[in-house]
C-alpha cells in the first residue's frame, strides 16, 4: 500500500478505527440501536405443525456445508469487532466458542489490521479456530480509497480466512464522523477484486439489506455468495447517531430509524435471482426459530450478531449457553415439522406466509 488516498475524505479528522471499534461495541451494548418501526419480517411467516413428525428428536441433524466447506451447523457468528486489545479478546471467546460448537465465524472489519500492523493480533482467529470456516472483511468502499487485492489478501491472511466479505455501508458512512462516502464506480472495483482473489469473495450489506436486484448484479461481477444483512436489527445510523456531535446528523439519523428492507424479503429475492450462490441470512434474528425459518426460505447460513455480543462480552460460559439455546431451538422447530436434517428443511412445503 503507497499510502496514496483517492476520492473525497470527511472534513473531520479521522479517529483510528481500532477505538471507533470499541465505542461501537459499547453502545450497541448500552444504547437503543434498533430499527425502529422496521421488523426483519420473519414475524410474518410461520411453520405449520407436524403432530407426527416420524423422526428421532435425538437423530436431528444440522451438518451442512458452505461453499464446499463442511460445517456442523448453519449458524453463523457474524462480523462484528477487532481492531483494538478489548475487542481482540471477545474475537478469541467467539472463535474459540464458534470452534468448539460448529458455528461459522465472521470477524469484524480488518481494515484496522491492514492499516496498522500492531492491531493484527486482534484477528488471528484461525489459531483458536481450527476447523471452522472463518470469513475475513473488510469495507467495500475502502476500494475507492486506496485498498485493493493486496490489501484484500492481507485481510484474509491475518484472519486466517476461507473468504473474504465486502461490506456495504453507505448509510453508516454518511453519518458516521469520519465517514468515507464515495461509492462511485465501486462494482468495477468489486468486480476486480473478485477476479484477482484466490479464496471466494462475498458481499453483505450491514443492516440495511441487499434485494435481488442488487445481487444479481454483484453476482454477475463474480462475487461468491451475499449475506443480505437485512433491517429488523442493529440500525448504524442509530450506532453512529450516538456518536455524531454534529447537530444536523444527529437530528437526521431519527428520520433513517426505520430504513432498510426487511430480512425475509431480502432472502426470498436473492434465492430468486441464483440458485447457485452462497447465501446467509443475517438481521434481527431471535433465535433458533427464526434461523430455521431464513433456512427454509433459502439461506445456507444463518446469521447472529448483536444477540451474541452480549454473552460474548459477560463471559464464554454465557456465549456457550446463547449459542446452545439457538441449535436446541433450531432443532426443536425441525423436529417440529419433520424436518431430520438441513436438506429437509431448506425443502420443507411447512413454512407459511401469515394472511394478516
Amino acid at each position: 500500500m503507497d499510502g496514496k488516498i483517492a476520492g473525497n475524505r470527511s472534513l473531520l479528522p479521522e479517529a483510528p478505527t481500532g477505538e471507533r471499534k470499541m465505542e461501537h461495541v459499547r453502545l450497541c451494548l448500552n444504547e437503543e440501536v434498533g430499527g425502529v418501526g422496521i421488523t426483519s419480517g420473519l414475524e410474518r411467516y410461520r411453520f405449520r405443525h407436524n403432530a407426527l413428525p416420524e423422526t428421532d428428536f435425538n437423530g436431528i441433524s444440522l451438518k451442512t456445508s458452505f461453499l464446499d466447506i463442511p460445517v456442523r451447523t448453519p449458524l453463523l457468528i457474524s462480523s462484528m469487532t477487532g481492531g483494538s486489545k478489548a475487542t481482540g479478546l471477545i474475537n478469541e471467546r467467539l472463535a474459540a466458542v464458534a470452534e468448539e460448537r460448529g458455528w461459522a465465524l465472521g470477524v469484524g472489519s480488518i481494515r484496522a489490521a491492514v492499516e496498522r500492523e500492531e492491531l493484527a493480533d486482534t484477528f488471528h482467529v484461525r489459531k483458536h479456530a481450527p476447523t471452522i470456516p472463518v470469513i475475513a472483511n473488510l469495507g467495500a468502499v475502502q476500494l475507492n480509497y486506496g485498498f485493493g487485492a493486496d490489501e484484500c489478501r492481507r485481510a484474509v491472511e491475518i484472519a486466517g480466512a476461507n473468504m473474504l466479505v465486502l461490506h456495504l455501508n453507505g448509510l453508516q458512512e454518511v453519518f458516521q464522523p469520519e465517514g468515507n462516502t464515495d461509492f462511485g464506480g465501486l462494482l468495477s472495483r468489486i468486480e476486480q477484486v473478485c477476479k484477482q482473489m484466490h479464496v471466494p469473495v462475498g458481499v453483505k450489506e450491514v443492516g440495511w439489506g441487499i434485494d435481488g436486484e442488487t445481487a444479481s448484479r454483484l453476482l454477475q461481477a463474480g462475487v461468491d455468495f451475499i449475506d443480505v444483512a437485512g433491517a429488523g436489527g442493529t440500525s448504524w445510523s442509530q450506532v453512529e447517531k450516538f456518536r455524531n456531535k454534529d447537530a444536523v446528523r444527529r437530528a437526521a439519523a431519527e428520520a433513517f430509524a426505520g430504513w432498510g428492507i426487511p430480512t425475509a424479503e431480502c432472502i426470498v429475492e436473492v434465492r430468486k435471482v441464483s440458485r447457485q450462490a452462497g447465501l446467509i441470512g443475517s438481521g434481527g434474528l431471535k433465535g433458533g426459530v427464526d434461523a430455521a425459518k431464513v433456512l427454509a426460505l433459502g439461506a445456507d447460513l444463518a446469521g447472529f450478531g448483536r444477540s451474541v455480543l452480549g454473552p460474548a462480552v459477560e463471559s464464554e460460559g454465557a456465549l456457550h449457553a446463547a449459542l446452545e439455546q439457538v441449535e436446541f431451538e433450531l432443532r426443536t422447530a425441525m423436529f417440529g415439522i419433520g424436518a431430520a436434517d438441513i436438506a429437509a428443511l431448506r425443502g420443507t412445503t411447512r413454512l407459511a406466509r401469515n394472511m394478516v
